[in-house]
């Protein structure tokens, strides 16, 4: 007997080895997760007031009058370092004043969504005057959002700045205008990433089809995508797709807004 229960023994433990051994080798493949907020980073801002005309034009983005848009003033303008030459419209940060404790409103933060372009000004050297020069990180904010985290006196203040993920409430928007065979779809509102670095068109007719970034959130085809409804493919800067299917009814018209299915926050 006790040679029996050796063996069993020793049967049982190599066949748990070569099981583990078989369980640890198998090439399983994780996508990693996005995360939530990225670190810290230096910068400094400013502000404008609030009957600068930036303030109706609604900024180098497209998305038109801000507040009809659903940005409000939690919007901010980027210098050239940030602005990824409109590819970052529409991405979140969250904004915080440090260093000058004359100024800056302790625990405080905001978070705003890029919405305008922070022109450079080559007539000035970026470290006296030209705030918005390479390789200067600067945020332009509404008065409205700048007083949150700091008094109006300190004007071009030092502060921090992270990129989190945008929250919105609702859908996105799609606001179609163009003429002919010319399509151009202005998309808003836009959570998760915030920022949409693909896009594709479906028609009742066609294939998806890809459309290129004509400026900003500014997306464009030429195809007739007439009488037919329209679906949209969405590519965030983090990987995410997602497609709305109908987001317009086969009797759209130029100048009509649509809303589709939104990212996950």
């Amino acid at each position: 007997m006790p040679t029996l229960t050796l063996v069993l023994t020793l049967v049982l433990t190599l066949s748990l080895k070569s099981s583990s051994h078989s369980l640890s080798s198998t090439p399983y493949s994780f996508a990693p997760s996005t995360p939530q907020h990225s670190d810290w980073r230096p910068a400094r801002a400013t502000y404008y007031a609030a009957l600068d005309p930036r303030d109706i034009v609604g900024g180098a983005c497209g998305y038109g009058d801000l507040e009809k848009s659903g940005y409000g003033k939690a919007t901010a303008g980027l210098s050239s370092a940030l602005f990824e030459k409109g590819q970052i419209c529409g991405a979140c940060f969250e904004v915080r004043c440090v260093e000058d404790l004359k100024y800056c409103i302790p625990g405080t933060s905001i978070i705003v969504t890029a919405t305008n372009f922070c022109a450079p000004n080559y007539g000035f050297e970026a470290d006296s005057g030209g705030k918005c020069n390479v390789p200067n990180a600067h945020f332009v904010l509404p008065i409205e959002a700048f007083e949150k985290i700091a008094i109006w006196k300190a004007s071009n203040m030092p502060i921090q700045y992270r990129r989190i993920k945008c929250r919105k409430e609702g859908g996105i928007r799609y606001t179609i205008d163009g003429a002919g065979l010319f399509l151009s779809v202005l998309i808003s509102n836009v959570a998760g990433a915030g920022d949409i670095v693909a896009v594709k068109i479906k028609g009742s007719r066609t294939g998806w089809l890809p459309m290129n970034r004509n400026w900003g959130q500014n997306w464009h085809i030429n195809a007739d995508m007439k009488n037919q409804p329209l679906s949209f493919e969405l590519t965030g800067s983090d990987g995410v797709t997602l497609i709305s299917y109908y987001v317009a009814p086969k009797n759209w018209d130029f100048g009509q807004s649509f809303e589709g299915k939104q990212f996950e926050p």
